[in-house]
This record gives C-alpha cells, structure tokens and sequence, in this order.
C-alpha cells in the first residue's frame, strides 16, 4: 500500500501591511527593497533610452 505525504498548505503570514509597502523606511526592510528595485528599473530604463538616443544620431 502506497502510502502518500500529506503536504499541508500554510498561510504565509504579510510581514508588511500592504498599506505600508510605499512608505520610505531607512535600513534593511521590506520597504528599502521595493524602492531598490524600483529605483533600479528607472535607472536601467533611462540607460535603454540614452542608448537608444545615442545609436540613432551617431
């Protein structure tokens, strides 16, 4: 008899409120990431188009 593993679902528990994501929190948090990465796609966003700008009138 084959005997299957039960694999029990859990809730994750929100470490942040989601009202809470969007604020500007100093130091190692959830918050500091969200920014970081958010600040990191504008970034690589505006090189894309520097790029882009430079390609076409050289």
């Amino acid at each position: 008899m084959n005997k299957k593993t039960k694999i029990e679902s859990k809730e994750t528990k929100n470490i942040v409120d989601k009202k809470e994501l969007n604020l500007w929190k100093r130091g190692f948090t959830p918050q500091a990431e969200i920014w970081n990465g958010r600040m990191a796609t504008v970034g690589i966003g505006i090189i894309v188009i520097i790029f882009a700008l430079i390609s076409q009138f050289s």
